[in-house]
């Protein structure tokens, strides 16, 4: 049943998306970034995340508003993240927030890299190294939840329970 729902939704906003195109006042460019945009979401929600990758690359060489690349940038940075390339998520999401600040997923999912990264260096015996990235991601937590304070409930309990909380952040 929920996979009929998700074909529905999908369905729905394919459509709806293409009213959108016809009817919305903008430019061809605008439009065919708005189609490769698209096309990357589609992709992306099956996995197939190289014709994702294919055309989030097209979107961006399309789009000129820097709010709407910044999605675009963010979710390049999530399908990074998905096949374990930390780095490359990074540079990402930071290229997202340079161009937006105001996405806290995209703060939050810096905050989880470092986080999983300073983890991992926790089994590796490597405190000082773990110290500093688990430092790295409240950081970013503490942005995030400053951005969306309802949000990020986890992040909230570890920044407690670490020691990491700011008093800006208690309630």
């Amino acid at each position: 049943m929920a996979q009929r729902n998700d074909n529905f939704i999908d369905k729905t906003f394919t459509i709806a998306a293409d009213i959108l195109l016809k009817i919305f006042p903008a430019s061809k460019q605008d439009k065919q970034a708005f189609y490769y945009y698209r096309g990357g979401m589609a992709a992306q929600s099956q996995g197939d995340y190289a014709e994702a990758l294919e055309n989030y690359y097209e979107a961006l060489q399309l789009e000129e508003d820097s709010r709407d690349r910044s999605f675009i940038l963010y979710n390049i940075g999530l399908i990074y993240a998905n096949n374990g390339e930390y780095v490359q998520a990074l540079a990402y999401y930071q290229q997202a927030l340079e161009l937006n600040s105001n996405l806290p997923q995209a703060l939050n999912n810096i905050a989880v890299i470092y986080h999983y990264q300073g983890t991992q260096a926790v089994e590796k015996q490597n405190n000082q190294l773990a110290k500093d990235l688990f430092d790295k991601a409240g950081e970013y937590w503490r942005q995030a939840i400053r951005l969306a304070p309802n949000n990020y409930i986890e992040a909230q309990n570890w920044l407690k329970t670490t020691g990491r909380v700011s008093s800006d952040l208690l309630y």
